[in-house]
């Protein structure tokens, strides 16, 4: 059913043209290495919760917008390959030397397609 590697973090609002950027240079490496799908959403209604919530898992601060992106990949072993292309290719580690937001505050995870309707 294929697999999903999850991504949160805070961009500062102002960066959000080169977070764009940043998100379009990336996906055709993401691409190459296997991903099938490479989505970038940009927080647009984020309540505050009472227990936990998107802004307190990665730490927002004030005027930064909360950012969830996804990757979709064939399977687990084509992420997993995925993800080895990427820590060993110069032009990922160029571009996590350059990236508008603060990358110690992202949460990320993969995921197992559970239902795909």
């Amino acid at each position: 059913m294929g697999y999903v590697e999850g991504f949160v973090t805070a961009v500062p609002a102002a960066n959000k043209e080169e977070y764009r950027r940043h998100a379009a240079a990336a996906a055709p490496l993401f691409r190459e290495f296997g991903a099938t799908r490479f989505v970038e959403c940009w927080g647009d209604d984020i309540p505050d919760g009472k227990v936990t919530d998107f802004r307190g898992a990665v730490k927002a601060q004030e005027g930064e917008v909360v950012v969830l992106s996804w990757i979709e990949y064939p399977s687990k072993e084509v992420r997993d390959a995925a993800n080895e292309r990427m820590m060993s290719d110069p032009r990922m580690r160029n571009m996590m030397d350059s990236m508008p937001f603060d990358g110690s505050r992202m949460i990320f995870g993969g995921f197992a397609t559970l239902l795909d309707e």
